[in-house]
């Protein structure tokens, strides 16, 4: 199985970027610049992935992932 998910991305008039996962309810974070912000909202989607399979809240045959920043 494969997951992709989309990243949107937004310049915040105070200069900080803010990165969501839309698929993921609460997957969101600021960074001082665009790429700190996805490669935080990243690791914040796989955390929530993982723990979703921990409990049994995804399929197990989850298999790829990947990211599609907008």
């Amino acid at each position: 199985m494969s997951l992709s998910l989309r990243i949107e991305l937004e310049l915040e008039d105070d200069g900080r970027w803010i990165a969501e996962v839309p698929e993921l309810a609460g997957v969101l974070c600021y960074g001082a610049t665009r790429d700190e912000a996805i490669a935080r909202v990243q690791a914040l989607a796989l955390r929530v992935l993982a723990e979703r399979l921990d409990h049994a809240e995804a399929p197990g045959e989850l298999l790829n992932v990947s990211f599609l920043a907008a």
